[in-house]
């Protein structure tokens, strides 16, 4: 593997609810090397998302750590270390502020952070909406004359201004249809290679992850059941409950379909 960019070790986290405490991430172990997608995928309170903010630092751990460059990270994060790593959440409608223009919505991240002269910034704005594939006329526009795609490519520019290396993506893809979807994904991909960007992708729709990620590990009631390469997961995976996964995910080819049915019959 190349050199890690972020390590997670042993790292859990528990909430109370009403007087019931309950254990959303147990002990998880990984690493992620620069420039690699890890796709995080598993049922609705597997403990994904919870994982993505322990990541973005929106939670301190229980235990364990949480290392970038081999460098652990500080429970509460500083202004540097919020910098570091990016998100793009699920619904770019409401991650974006309706009251601020495309360009100051992007902006706003270069001033917090400093980045770039003052005067230099409205280019730099150009630049990054160039960089997604969108006009620099749209700085001018707000968010709600946008479409979906397009709105989410801004909160992908709005990422990239903070110069990070490491990005979290929360469902990017899961409110747009599916041709913007693989749209979104090209671009991703693209930014990826370009960039040398990591990334950490949450989902729970595998037929995305088979178009972005390197590796995927899959997630069950806070614990890591299963973690390999994607080729490897779909064709062989090891554990029942991503063969249920799998089993049931949606189909659009024929070697889908067949191993769909395989599964089916392996989990009864």
């Amino acid at each position: 593997m190349k050199d890690i960019h972020i390590a997670l070790r042993n790292v859990s986290k528990t909430f109370r609810v009403g007087a019931r405490t309950v254990r959303a991430v147990e002990c998880i172990s990984v690493e992620v090397a620069n420039g690699e997608c890890l796709a995080i995928v598993g049922e609705s309170g597997s403990g994904k998302s919870t994982l993505a903010n322990l990541v973005l630092g929106v939670y301190p751990p229980d235990a364990g750590n949480i290392l970038m460059d081999g460098a652990a990270l500080p429970p509460k994060r500083s202004l540097m270390h919020r910098r570091m790593v990016q998100l793009v959440q699920q619904n770019p409608l409401s991650s974006l502020n309706p009251k601020r223009t495309v360009g100051a919505s992007i902006r706003l991240a270069l001033d917090v952070h400093g980045i770039g002269a003052p005067g230099d910034r409205k280019k730099r704005i150009g630049e990054l909406l160039d960089e997604v594939g969108l006009p620099a006329e749209y700085s001018d526009r707000s968010p709600a004359a946008l479409s979906g795609g397009q709105r989410q490519r801004v909160a992908i520019a709005r990422a990239l201004a903070c110069e990070s290396r490491l990005v979290v993506l929360d469902e990017p893809t899961s409110s747009l249809d599916v041709i913007v979807q693989a749209r979104i994904l090209r671009l991703l991909n693209d930014l990826r290679k370009a960039r040398g960007l990591t990334y950490v992708f949450i989902t729970h729709d595998l037929a995305v992850v088979r178009n972005i990620a390197d590796r995927v590990m899959v997630l069950k009631d806070g614990a890591r059941v299963e973690i390999g390469k994607t080729a490897r997961i779909f064709s062989r995976p090891e554990h029942s409950y991503t063969r249920g996964l799998i089993a049931a995910s949606p189909v659009i080819a024929q070697e889908e379909q067949e191993l769909r049915d395989r599964l089916r019959k392996e989990i009864g």
